[in-house]
This record gives C-alpha cells, structure tokens and sequence, in this order.
C-alpha cells in the first residue's frame, strides 16, 4: 500500500467534499434538492472508509478488516446523525425524520462499503502490480 498516495487522495477528496458542502450551505442546495444529502453522505463514507485504511494500515486485506471497517464507518455515520438530531431539536425545533436518519446511514456505509472496493482495486492491486515489476 502507497500510503503517500492514498494520504494525497484523502486531502483532495476532503476538499473537494467541503466547497460541495460550502456551496450547497450557500445556495441552499440542501434545502431545494431533496436528494442532495445522499452523495454527499456517500462521499462521507468513501472519504471514512479510505481514512480508515490509512489510520489503520493492514497488509492482510481480508473479510475482518472490511467488517471493522464498516464498523467504524456506522459508529462516525451514527454520531453524526445523534448530533444532526441534537442540533434539529434544539436550534430549529424540526421534527425527527426516521426515514432521513436510515437514508444518511445507509448512504454512509455505501459508501464505505465503496472505499473497500477502491482501496482494493486502485491500492492494493497497483501496489503489487508495482512491487511484482521492481522485483
């Protein structure tokens, strides 16, 4: 695993989540399209999911580590949701939406369940691509 080149893609991948973010705070994006939540908790978990692999290096890529994965992806994707609770009942007195909370956790470990599938084709296997030419 090339941990410099999944560290630069964890930085652009951020960035680019927080100007999506920044412009759909400032034009309402959020609020006009109802679906806009969707991908942008899916980039949340891809993003999740890829830091995870860096945080937590393994070079065993098996159905354990893809299941802790996902774990920690549902424990960040639940916290955020608790606190998007929170904040819905104390600062704008909304009322609870089940259906939104399942969507945003579903769409979490999507897209975690993404990052496992990119971080093996794009990561692992050019890393031993990579590794199998210089020997």
């Amino acid at each position: 695993m090339d941990r410099k080149k999944l560290l630069k893609r964890l930085i652009y991948l951020i960035f680019f989540i927080l100007i999506v973010n920044f412009l759909a705070n400032k034009f309402y994006w959020y609020s006009a399209i109802w679906w806009f939540d969707m991908p942008m908790h899916f980039w949340g978990g891809f993003w999740l999911g890829l830091a995870y692999f860096y945080v937590f290096p393994s070079k065993i890529f098996n159905l354990r580590s893809i299941v802790l994965l996902l774990l920690f992806v549902l424990c960040i994707g639940i916290g955020w949701e608790v606190f998007e609770i929170a904040v819905n009942d104390i600062l704008t007195r909304n009322p609870f939406d089940y259906l939104d909370t399942f969507s945003d956790i579903f769409f979490d470990l999507a897209g975690g369940a993404g990052s496992v599938l990119y971080f093996f084709k794009r990561i692992m296997l050019q890393s031993k691509n990579t590794n199998g030419k210089n020997s």
